[in-house]
């Protein structure tokens, strides 16, 4: 029997927890909060977006970065054993659109008690508020850690293996600031450079902060660098003082390369209609509204917010009467509402981000026990890596897949 200690109470740490303690280990949980899954907690707006129900081939193709790393940890331990590991353990759970899973009972708090009442069955010693201040290692062998308790009192805790389950630097209100990371840095591990991923994007156009608060659905959203489409998709999105958010917008971010890349955002607010189909329909409207004014014309077409807007945009005087509008002018505005043109100026920060892209080096690990390549006896799993997904489960899927392979792998 082992001596393990895993640093981080989050979705990694405590599905790595079950699985060392089903193993035959003795296993404690290092937990710098007062309580454990703070990031867990506000995950799919507080609903808990525990994981997508499909297959591996499917969770791969939604992995953004280095999916092959993951082939070892998803089919270990993948959505449907997740799904029947919780059911197991008592929780009911359902599936939505986009087979995205989530409690029954739409509370995250639910999913976090199911899995602490699974590590106290198992013999789990979890300790909150006790910061872990360094990674302990003699002649290449991990051999415990150093915390800090709530007092600020420093004392070792020796281990034959240590799991880094830190989480990025996303959300650090939640525990995640980067900690792992710099414990890897320091072990000479490579880290590659960090950035908010699944974040809304800042916009230069003023036009959004008259729109704030404005929700669209069924709209469709393209990323482009120059001609290049980097993404394309169909949903809803809302409109904020700073610019886009939404889940089609932080799907989109996952495709945001670097800041100086010049990246347009081009959104097709009908686009069940064709060019000619929507000219038809204004059409309509302009002749059920003969004596009107271009600004009042649109009401049926537009959400009321956003027809200035438009109306602006379009470059029609708003007091035009409707039957005065040219024909050329309603082609422009067919154009227009095809493609609403944005550019973007950057991410919202690190505290928007739902999850950190970059991480520990995937090089700098074995894929099939997730131990380090630099250190014996040292592990990685979850968001401290630089692996990321886009939204619908995917990322909590990640953290449950690396956890349980890191668990079951220790020697």
């Amino acid at each position: 029997m082992s001596e393990i200690m895993i640093i981080g109470g989050g979705a990694a740490g405590m599905m790595c927890a079950i699985a060392a303690a089903d193993a035959g280990h003795q296993v404690t949980l290092l937990e710098k909060n007062e309580k454990l899954g703070k990031k867990v907690f506000i995950t799919g707006k507080g609903r808990c977006n525990i994981t997508n129900d499909s297959d591996v081939e499917n969770l791969l193709q939604h992995t953004m970065r280095n999916p092959r790393f993951l082939y070892s940890a998803f089919y270990t331990f993948d959505s449907s054993r997740m799904m029947e590991f919780l059911t197991e353990e008592g929780l009911k759970i359902k599936t939505e659109r986009g087979n995205r899973v989530f409690p029954q009972s739409d509370h995250s708090s639910d999913v976090i008690r199911t899995l602490e009442r699974a590590m106290k069955k198992r013999g789990v010693t979890i300790c909150l508020n006790t910061t872990v201040t360094d990674i302990l290692v003699t002649d290449g062998q991990c051999r415990g850690v150093e915390v800090k308790d709530a007092s600020g009192r420093k004392k070792e805790l020796v281990a034959d293996a240590v799991v880094t389950a830190t989480g990025g630097v996303s959300y650090a209100s939640t525990g995640s600031t980067g900690d792992g990371l710099r414990f890897a840095g320091k072990l000479g591990h490579k880290v590659t450079d960090v950035m908010p991923s699944l974040v809304p994007f800042e916009i230069r156009e003023d036009f959004c902060r008259q729109m704030q608060g404005l929700s669209l659905k069924n709209v469709s959203l393209k990323l482009t660098k120059g001609r290049k489409i980097l993404y394309e998709e169909l949903g809803e999105m809302i409109f904020t003082h700073f610019g886009i958010s939404g889940p089609l917008v932080l799907t989109a971010s996952c495709y945001y390369t670097k800041p100086e890349d010049d990246l347009t955002v081009h959104l097709d607010l009908k686009p069940a209609l064709s060019e000619k189909q929507l000219d038809e329909r204004i059409l309509r409207d302009f002749g059920a509204n003969k004596n009107s004014y271009f600004k009042n014309s649109l009401n049926k077409l537009l959400p009321s917010k956003m027809i200035p807007v438009i109306v602006e945009l379009s470059g029609i005087a708003p007091d035009k009467p409707v039957n005065e509008v040219t024909k050329e002018e309603r082609r422009k505005l067919v154009a227009l509402l095809k493609n609403v043109e944005m550019h973007i100026s950057g991410l919202r920060g690190f505290s928007e981000a739902i999850v950190t892209r970059g991480g520990v080096s995937v090089k700098d690990v074995d894929p099939g026990t997730m131990e380090s390549k630099k250190v014996r006896g040292l592990y990685f799993a979850g968001e401290v890596l630089d692996l990321d997904a886009v939204t619908g489960g995917y990322n909590l899927q990640i953290a449950w897949s690396t956890g349980y392979l890191a668990g079951i792998s220790i020697q």
